[in-house]
């Protein structure tokens, strides 16, 4: 944990952007994005409450304040009351009066929201953190898992799998990995072998499909979109480097990503996939997976940081060389996170662990 004054200026700006600019609502749920120009936010979203979980307590790692961990519980407060006893399901997005435009869950969601609960039950000792997660990591193996690999989205109250489409979010690739690391955290925190199981199957089918994860993509838009799922895959490799074919999966993994950004960056950028390949390179270095290339390191931390606002929050990307109009929760936890991991080791502080990924 840093002292008060070791806390870096960019992650002190990105974690009051996280506590006063609204993109926490009074309900304790975040929202998707915000309108940088409206000054208002997108609905309130299940997977990137989670994610602020997380990104609020590694807040609270780093400078001890109180007011991150609040802020966490507040916001897990809110995934335990989201969860729908009658559909047994958790929902995409929140909203007070149950005024919704789509009822459906979403498997990635799922696992995202776990993790961040399991964090929070290990941060608290609040029983009802993990029981939660447990409602989830069920739900993610009795309604998405299929004979031949995972329904994306499942519609609510039904839970019919929603039609997939060439969209990496409404499809069962690679990145769904990341989301099966929800799984690992249950087996760690219940024992039940049950969740290993489900995370083993998820794995040999990522690593069976993930090299196909951009053929036939002729959009350089979307080979970017790509890049951020692809991350997911890279992400949850770490948990796996133990395993000559997931090490040589994450060294050519990394090499492909960093070859396809640099190729698509000068059309459209996308902030937080700059922070996920730097999160990847420095924690597989540490590691002892894949050898750091400090040089490309080094830039993708200074494009990262490029995206700080004044509100020090993180833009989520440029197209054509102008920034977006969005104010992005998620760009702002990974490249936050990023930063800190290098800034860690320019100042020689051992890596984290990382179980501490967002």
């Amino acid at each position: 944990m840093n002292s008060p004054q070791e806390v870096p200026a960019f992650l002190h700006r990105a974690g009051q952007w996280f506590l006063h600019s609204g993109i926490q609502e009074p309900s304790g749920g975040v929202a998707r994005y915000r309108f940088i120009a409206e000054r208002r936010n997108a609905r309130v979203s299940t997977e990137i409450t989670g994610y602020a979980v997380s990104a609020l307590l590694e807040l609270h790692r780093r400078t001890g304040k109180p007011e991150y961990l609040q802020a966490a519980v507040h916001a897990g407060d809110l995934l335990c009351a989201a969860w729908n006893p009658e559909a047994q399901a958790m929902p995409f997005e929140w909203s007070p009066n149950g005024d919704l435009p789509e009822h459906h869950s979403y498997f990635f969601d799922n696992g995202i929201i776990i993790r961040g609960l399991v964090r929070l039950w290990r941060a608290t000792s609040n029983r009802q953190y993990l029981d939660t997660a447990v409602l989830c990591g069920e739900s993610m193996s009795r309604d998405f898992v299929s004979l031949h690999d995972i329904h994306p989205i499942l519609e609510l109250p039904s839970k019919h799998p929603l039609p997939r489409d060439a969209r990496w979010s409404r499809s069962s690739d690679c990145h769904q990995l990341k989301s099966a690391l929800g799984w690992l955290d249950l087996h760690d925190a219940t024992g039940n072998a049950l969740y290993r199981a489900d995370f083993e199957t998820a794995l040999a089918r990522a690593l069976q499909t993930h090299s196909a994860f951009f053929d036939h993509e002729p959009s350089p838009h979307r080979v970017m979109d790509r890049l951020h799922a692809y991350g997911y895959f890279l992400e949850a490799l770490l948990s796996q480097v133990h395993r000559p074919e997931a090490r040589s999966a994450l060294a050519a993994g990394i090499d492909g990503a960093a070859g396809h950004l640099r190729r698509v960056r000068s059309l459209f950028e996308r902030s937080d996939v700059n922070a996920q390949l730097l999160r990847v390179r420095l924690w597989a270095d540490a590691l002892g997976a894949v050898p750091l290339n400090q040089d490309r390191a080094a830039e993708e931390a200074a494009w990262a940081a490029e995206y700080q606002m004044d509100d020090g929050g993180f833009n989520f990307g440029r197209r054509d060389g102008v920034l977006s109009n969005f104010s992005n929760p998620v760009s702002t936890a990974f490249c936050l996170q990023a930063l800190c991991l290098w800034d860690d080791r320019q100042r020689g502080i051992a890596t984290s662990d990382w179980r501490t990924l967002i």
